[in-house]
């Protein structure tokens, strides 16, 4: 199938930029917003603590989810979203799904479509609406389907099959809710991709940045994104420098946790600028953070 084509029941691509509205930037030709690959690189390092704070402030108050069992544990997880939902079969219902996408070019069983649809950097994330036994969507074939088309894992709210070949794909980390021997196909109907979906208490909508870790899932509105990273990445070296300076005796610890002096930024700026390329931050994020400074 062509990945310009679109499944039934997706959102057009008039639809996803009605819904979007404060991303200003490029989108896939399915609408999708497209953050830029560096600012989802720079994710990577963002904590999920981070990021959930960030986005409480801004008034995004249901974008995380956790409890979940990691296929690579210790593994990140980043990248742009793809979504399905999946729902209890209703045979006429799921007959219709089949003949729309015959005829929009979907090619096999209704659990390859998206896969069919993934393009480098997405990450495939599905509602499958928790279900373990008779709930695993892929294994470790689909699995590496998945991973030649996106370079990534997944985020499943349902289960995996053959666990064992799914753990021998080395970049596939995923966090879904279980695994089970079984097999979901004859049970359940792809109900909508590239749609608004519910993961757990998180809503999610096609391309916001997934980034998970050990404590979860995060979902990023992709207007967020970059401030999510640069915010984050001032926290990582507010902290290193602050830690620094107390083991140096420089500052005690209630001035580097009280609100900063003029003194202290102006030290910090200094800081930043003669160790810019040791930082655990990209050089060219320092030089942009120093231009906004005013110290």
């Amino acid at each position: 199938m062509s990945k310009d084509l679109f499944c039934p029941l997706s959102l057009s691509r008039e639809s996803l930029e009605e819904y979007t509205p404060e991303w200003s930037g490029e989108r896939f030709q399915d609408g999708r917003p497209r953050v830029p690959d560096e600012v989802i690189e720079r994710m990577k390092r963002v904590s999920v603590t981070q990021a959930w704070g960030i986005l409480r402030g801004e008034g995004y108050h249901y974008q995380y989810e956790g409890n979940w069992q990691s296929t690579h544990p210790g593994q990140v997880l980043v990248g742009r979203a793809l979504t399905a939902v999946y729902m209890p079969r209703r045979p006429v219902m799921r007959s219709v799904m089949e003949a729309k996408g015959a005829a929009q070019g979907c090619i096999g069983d209704q659990i390859s479509w998206p896969i069919d649809m993934l393009v480098n950097g997405d990450v495939y994330v599905a509602d499958v609406y928790g279900k373990v036994d008779e709930g695993p969507i892929i294994g470790d074939n689909l699995a590496t389907a998945i991973y030649a088309n996106s370079g990534n894992g997944v985020v499943f709210d349902g289960a995996l099959r053959d666990l064992e070949g799914i753990e021998d794909i080395p970049g596939f980390a995923s966090f879904v809710r279980g695994w089970h021997p079984s097999f979901a196909s004859p049970t359940i109907m792809l109900a909508g991709v590239n749609t608004t979906i519910r993961i757990g208490m998180a809503t999610v909508m096609p391309g916001d940045v997934v980034l998970g870790k050990r404590e979860g899932v995060v979902f990023v509105p992709p207007h967020l994104a970059e401030k999510v990273v640069k915010t984050s990445e001032l926290i990582q070296l507010r902290d290193l420098f602050g830690m620094q300076r107390i083991r140096e005796a420089v500052y005690t610890p209630g001035q580097i946790d009280d609100r900063w002096t003029d003194e202290i930024e102006r030290d910090f700026s200094d800081w930043l600028e003669g160790r810019m390329d040791d930082l655990p931050v990209p050089k060219s994020a320092i030089q942009e953070m120093l231009k906004e400074r005013t110290w």
